[in-house]
């Protein structure tokens, strides 16, 4: 236990530190091309002129997404449900770099068709593929699975990358800031730091036994009420990026929200994995198992997070 603690805190200060680096990086890349003067900006929309936003978050997604959906796959493929890996990792890959175009304005006429017709490709590349395989065993379970495995990672992964970029520019519309990136995963992690300290010290009562039996009710609740506490700080050192949730009553309840949304991403990667027979998805990182333990609360909260964002 404590060399699982210990393999915890070194390997998620240094995942932090390098998370970190690329939101840095990405800000930065904004900040270059943004225009001096009026003049210049990479990004033309009906707005004006703006930096480029989102390519640190986009070459993070590049990277892990691959190693994801091997994980995924491999889960999935315990159950006969086999999704073609080169396909998937086509398809969401795809469907982050459209999330990252639609900062453009030129592609914004055509965002909603081209969204569609990559989930199309996506179930016609898997009927082909399997097509060219000559037989017609296990067919549906080949094109199911591909297209789970693009709609759970890549769909998830545009909310998050839709953060970023969705009007990045215009406080007012909405402010998908790097703050609100940070904000967000500092809001999700800190949930699960809250309820594995509170469910070792406080812990009574088994969340769901069957399914993950280290979750506590009692854990639970603290993890909601750190992640209540942190969403607050953050809009207190981030006043301005971060102003639609500045009351503490606002900054509480996207805490709360975010949390458990977190915990139920982590609870819906237990299922499958509980289904599929296996502890983690993988074994890349000591202490945390493989990419998609890592990344599957974030993952959930995204499309959350982009909905309160937008409505409050």
């Amino acid at each position: 236990m404590q060399e699982a603690l210990r393999n915890r805190l070194t390997y998620g200060s240094l995942l932090l530190a390098g998370l970190f680096a690329c939101l840095w990086l990405d800000r930065q890349v904004e900040i270059w091309t943004e225009p001096h003067n009026g003049v210049g900006g990479l990004v033309i929309n009906a707005e004006g002129h703006f930096g480029l936003a989102g390519v640190g978050i986009l070459a993070m997604m590049i990277v892990i997404l691959p190693i994801a959906t091997f994980e995924l796959v491999r889960l999935l493929s315990a159950e006969r449900i086999t999704p073609y890996k080169s396909i998937a990792i086509a398809g969401t890959t795809l469907l982050s770099l459209h999330s990252f175009l639609t900062q453009f304005g030129f592609f914004q006429p055509f965002a909603t068709s081209t969204l569609a017709f990559i989930i199309v490709a996506v179930m016609i590349a898997a009927a082909v593929r399997q097509a060219f395989h000559g037989d017609a065993e296990q067919a549906l379970a080949h094109m199911a699975g591909t297209v789970l495995s693009v709609l759970y990672l890549g769909g998830l992964c545009w909310f998050l990358m839709a953060l970023r970029v969705k009007h990045s520019h215009d406080p007012a519309r909405f402010q998908g800031s790097t703050a609100a990136m940070v904000m967000i995963l500092l809001v999700v992690k800190s949930t699960d730091i809250g309820a594995y300290f509170g469910g070792r010290t406080f812990g009574r009562h088994k969340l769901i036994p069957w399914l993950s039996p280290g979750k506590t009710w009692e854990g639970l609740f603290f993890g909601l009420v750190t992640a209540a506490l942190v969403s607050l700080a953050c809009t207190r050192i981030w006043p301005k990026h971060l102003s639609t949730f500045h009351s503490i009553p606002k900054a509480l309840f996207l805490g709360a929200v975010l949390g458990a949304v977190g915990q139920a991403g982590d609870l819906l990667e237990s299922l499958i994995k509980r289904d599929a027979g296996v502890k983690d998805s993988g074994r890349l990182i000591p202490g945390f198992g493989g990419v998609l333990d890592l990344i599957d609360s974030p993952l959930l909260a995204a499309p959350f997070a982009y909905l309160l964002f937008s409505l409050l």
